[in-house]
């Protein structure tokens, strides 16, 4: 098991800057690779990015290329989405979680902030 616990999120005006945190503990030599997920009610869950453990190899979603940054530091077992310009259709509840080895897909998930952008 690996447990999740996500700070940051709040309330920002549009072109404003966030930042979140996630830090992993337990089992995390069985992380393959983690990411933030958000959620809007009525909306389905969109995995807006990951990365490996060792911080490499990114991927972001269509919707937050070029906005969004996500980052590692192994050395904490810490990871990073730095969220810059953002826009009031950002608003959700985010969430970080993990892929481990040798599972089907991504488990265990933080307990999410709510991040709101006004206009």
């Amino acid at each position: 098991q690996v447990q999740l616990v996500e700070s940051g999120g709040g309330l920002v005006q549009a072109g404003g800057s966030l930042r979140l945190s996630c830090a992993a503990s337990g089992r995390t030599f069985t992380i393959y690779r983690m990411g933030w997920f958000r959620q809007t009610p009525g909306k389905e869950r969109e995995l807006i990015a990951h990365v490996t453990k060792g911080g490499t190899d990114p991927f972001y979603a269509d919707s937050v290329k070029g906005r969004f940054s996500i980052s590692r530091d192994n050395a904490k077992d810490m990871m990073y989405l730095q969220m810059n310009s953002l826009k009031p259709e950002d608003s959700a509840i985010y969430y970080c979680t993990v892929f481990l080895y040798g599972a089907g897909g991504w488990s265990q998930e933080s307990q999410g902030t709510q991040v709101t952008v006004s206009s």
